[in-house]
């Protein structure tokens, strides 16, 4: 079966072109013209989608290639895009950017293919004009069988530049100019050491929305884009499903902890979605605000996100540490990620050096960087049974983070071997009910990570039961 999904990818020339900035004004301006609005990311990111949930109201999700099957990636777009009116793709890194330099697997231009999604490309035209169009044109002649359908120029100096750049990009590259937008800093989002500050802390950031709208109203066609979205062609709705119908078991349903605040807040939805997909309740509580792991649960989740921002804060809550310590002594089926593992360390010890003590189940410590110590995709091998994985099987995933960790014990297992672009490496921690890495795993890459983790919740359940 076939189903019509209005949509367009949002690509740019490389990073830092404006995807985002254009990619939130478009949001916002279909927004405000009484359209739902459904936001992806390229790839593995979680702070972009963050702006487009902000702005669009929807939870923004991801599409990647190589950490989960095509299959499973066009039914997060099938899912994800339901009941909106026009579906708007983020690209990453430049359109033919992905996992191997000689090919577009992992790229933006292999996800518009795969979800035969028309592609705006856009282009800082900063001191360039009919030099526009040789871009434009080195894009399409790459890959002709990615459907680049238009073009945004981006760092116009003025409406005359603009017209320049549009009269030879359409004269030579056959494709609409549909808009373009000047160089103007009040549209800058501040950045970090992660990236773009997340939008969770951002508080108020209306007014930022708004002025992008008015300037995506000023300079593009909506209507030319809107109609763009609505030629894609009707896709074939995956047969392969992820969230295929769940057994009709008769447990009671198991109940999930996720730590979820702005310190905790890079969780893929597909991971949470299959864990209530698979009958487990989730129960979000925040150690920021000084909330304890809850006490009638069978399992936690801590993912990753900005614990160093927040040391002071996590450091001199002992109630909320030792809720941790408790019951994960207890043996509460806990996995954590990144800042998650950061957090159940001994100490984190931040730029100045400063060491802030945190939960201290795991012996060791972590100090930050000012530069990245790790950023790329993951396959793990499991070194050993645990949570989610049975010893020799794999996840897929990825690292991002600027911070390093030193054991601070001569036993100190290893979760996992990881293997990324710079060769194998053991990583994480594991012990009896806790697995814990910096590897973001994503359950679509191995769905049965989902009931191996809803299984040892329901053992601890029942072995908490038989104690009373």
């Amino acid at each position: 079966m076939s189903e019509a999904r209005p949509r367009i990818v949002i690509a740019g020339t490389g990073s830092g072109v404006g995807k985002t900035t254009i990619t939130l004004g478009l949001m916002a301006a279909f927004k405000k013209r009484g359209l739902q609005v459904q936001g992806f990311k390229a790839g593995p990111d979680y702070i972009d989608p963050s702006y487009h949930t902000a702005v669009t109201g929807r939870p923004s999700r991801n599409l990647d290639t190589w950490m989960m099957e095509p299959e499973g990636m066009r039914e997060i777009f099938f899912r994800g895009s339901r009941g909106a009116d026009i579906s708007i793709i983020e690209g990453v890194m430049g359109l033919y950017d992905g996992k191997d330099p000689r090919s577009d697997r992992g790229s933006t231009a292999e996800i518009a293919m795969m979800l035969q999604s028309p592609v705006i490309l856009i282009v800082n035209v900063h001191s360039m004009a009919r030099s526009a169009a040789a871009v434009v044109k080195g894009y399409q002649l790459l890959n002709p069988a990615v459907p680049i359908a238009g073009v945004i120029v981006n760092r116009a100096g003025s409406e005359g530049h603009f017209r320049l750049v549009q009269a030879a990009i359409e004269q030579e590259c056959g494709i609409p100019v549909v808009g373009w937008l000047s160089r103007d800093p009040s549209i800058d989002i501040p950045e970090r050491h992660l990236g773009l500050i997340p939008a969770i802390e951002r508080g108020e950031i209306a007014p930022l929305f708004a002025r992008l709208a008015e300037l995506v109203e000023k300079g593009i066609d909506l209507d030319r884009l809107e109609s763009l979205a609505s030629a894609a062609p009707q896709l074939e709705t995956p047969e392969k499903r992820i969230f295929a119908p769940a057994s009709s078991g008769e447990e009671e349903p198991v109940t999930i902890a996720v730590a979820k605040d702005a310190a905790f807040n890079f969780y893929y939805p597909e991971n949470l979605e299959l864990l209530t997909h698979h009958g487990a309740c989730l129960r979000f509580f925040s150690p920021l605000r000084g909330e304890i792991v809850p006490e009638e649960v069978d399992g936690l989740y801590i993912g990753g996100g900005f614990p160093e921002e927040f040391v002071r804060e996590l450091s001199g809550n002992g109630k909320v540490k030792d809720s941790f310590r408790r019951k994960i002594a207890a043996g509460l089926p806990t996995f954590a990620e990144c800042g998650g593992y950061m957090y159940l360390t001994e100490a984190i010890i931040d730029w100045e050096g400063n060491a802030h003590p945190m939960v201290g189940v795991i012996p060791a410590a972590v100090r930050m960087k000012d530069r990245l110590a790790a950023l790329g995709y993951r396959e793990v091998e499991a070194l050993s049974d645990n949570l989610l994985l049975k010893r020799g099987e794999k996840a897929r995933g990825h690292e991002f983070h600027y911070s390093e960790l030193t054991a601070q014990s001569d036993h100190y297992p290893p979760a996992y071997q990881t293997s990324g672009r710079r060769g194998k490496h053991r990583e994480g921690y594991v012990r009896e009910n806790l697995l814990a890495g910096y590897t973001h795993l994503h359950f679509a890459s191995h769905p049965e990570m989902v009931p191996r983790f809803i299984s040892a919740c329901q053992q601890y359940r029942l072995s908490r039961r038989a104690d009373t």
